[in-house]
């Protein structure tokens, strides 16, 4: 048998949303601004080369708002907090940059919204992550989180006539929908949100991901493990019909036997990934014969966000 043609699909959206060019913008800006350091409350995005080039630039990262000194600059994470942390924040006299991604801003407005109307809120997200806390935060006496499949029989209700789902905004559209498919086997009545909670750039890569894994023998995702909407577009890739798919920090990180007898590689990057790594993973895969490349374009993307109004103000200042 010939070997086959070797060639890459790439798609196209892929890598920084609004809501993390935003925030990794106001990283950088605090740091021109006032200098370093400038804290930063968790990873101010999943993805380690942007965390590591920040903390260089003298960003320190840290768990929790006590860890900042009295008094000093913290920078909130575009995965947003809950309204104890910004207590915790007042209480030490910080001054504060919410970088927050208006669009979980908007999912924290929902959550606060039927808290006030009364409504059992079950929000669909993934345990321990960031986001998730954040907006259960905003209203934990009627957040219920929904994870996995098994965690839908253990919801309880007040009322089965005024439930509404809400969801972390990096979730796989279909899975979320699942989820809520199931949620309204039990409760007929539940309500959908007044609009999407999973972010457009979410939609999007996914989008992207499933009009090229059908041609893809394997597919590589550029992002960190701790990236949920990097870790999506994986398993997005193998139920379009993908025969493999991997998720790589860097180009090195690449198993030589991945590509043996793959002849059409896919390539993406999650929204939290600089464009500068799938370009080192092109360049990567060009040296090994996969030098012809084609864009897979399903979505032209120019949402912009202006940044933290904290921040705005200063800069009209200097």
């Amino acid at each position: 048998m010939s070997a086959p043609t070797k060639r890459v699909l790439l798609a196209k959206p892929r890598g920084y949303c609004a809501g993390v060019d935003r925030a990794v913008i106001t990283v950088e800006k605090a740091l021109e601004t006032y200098g370093p350091p400038v804290y930063v409350r968790k990873e101010i995005v999943h993805n380690r080369h942007v965390v590591e080039t920040l903390r260089e630039r003298g960003a320190v990262f840290v768990d929790e708002a006590d860890e900042v000194p009295e008094g000093a600059l913290v920078v909130f994470s575009a995965h947003g907090v809950s309204p104890a942390v910004h207590e915790q924040a007042a209480a030490r006299n910080l001054r504060t940059i919410d970088a927050t991604c208006p669009l979980v801003t908007k999912v924290h407005f929902e959550a606060k919204r039927f808290a006030k109307e009364d409504y059992d809120i079950l929000l669909i997200g993934h345990e321990g992550h960031e986001e998730v806390e954040g907006t259960a935060g905003e209203a934990p006496e009627h957040v219920q989180l929904v994870d996995k499949a098994e965690d839908v029989d253990k919801v309880v209700v007040r009322d089965p006539s005024k439930v509404i789902w809400l969801s972390q905004t990096t979730l796989s559209v279909d899975e979320t929908m699942e989820r809520v498919d199931q949620l309204r086997q039990r409760f007929p009545d539940l309500q959908n949100p007044p609009s999407d909670d999973i972010c457009y750039a979410t939609q999007n890569r996914q989008v992207a991901v499933k009009a090229m894994a059908p041609s893809c023998d394997l597919v590589l995702v550029v992002g960190s493990q701790n990236s949920s909407n990097s870790k999506r577009l994986v398993e997005v890739a193998l139920l379009a019909g993908a025969r493999a798919s991997h998720l790589v920090d860097f180009a090195h990180e690449v198993q030589e036997e991945w590509l043996a007898g793959v002849g059409t590689v896919g390539v993406t990057s999650g929204a939290s990934v600089p464009d500068n790594l799938v370009m080192d993973l092109l360049a990567w895969l060009a040296e090994r014969g996969y030098g012809d490349v084609d864009e897979v374009t399903t979505a032209d993307e120019r949402i912009a966000f202006a940044l933290p109004p904290e921040l705005r103000k200063e800069l009209k200042k200097s």
